[in-house]
């Protein structure tokens, strides 16, 4: 893991399902490529085994997933496990529409940061590097 201050964290940072809303992930990908981190996109209407491919051939420290269609509780859990099957163990954030209610389940189902909607910069840029340090809040 990349994680000191002389080299870059490598994120990805993806849309999964059919949700065609990519204007907050594009500016998140600038936030974080103005922090310092390494962005990879991976564009729209990805399944979580082609973000897991991704993410595991791009050697990552951290997914990101921009979660808008209300998906999140079936999608986000199963980017983890796509993840864990290939034997990689790379945290996940979250970003998006996620209601109070669905916090703790998906914080179970091994999400590493959650997002909501006009987070800070600062607030996406910490979260994404406590994710891949390992201290998340969660």
């Amino acid at each position: 893991m990349t994680t000191s201050d002389n080299q870059s964290l490598r994120v990805l940072v993806a849309k999964v399902g059919l949700d065609g809303h990519d204007r907050g992930v594009k500016v998140v990908a600038r936030l974080l490529r103005d922090a310092g981190i390494e962005v990879i996109y991976t564009g729209l209407f990805q399944t979580p085994e082609t973000v897991a491919a991704a993410a595991v051939d791009e050697d990552v420290d951290v997914v990101g997933l921009s979660m808008l269609s209300g998906a999140h509780m079936t999608l986000a859990p199963l980017v983890v496990q796509a993840i864990r099957a290939r034997g990689a163990d790379i945290p996940v954030v979250i970003g998006g529409i996620v209601p109070n209610h669905d916090l703790e389940e998906l914080k179970a189902a091994g999400i590493a940061e959650i997002l909501g909607p006009g987070a800070p910069a600062s607030e996406v840029v910490e979260a994404v590097r406590r994710a891949a340090a390992g201290t998340s809040k969660v």
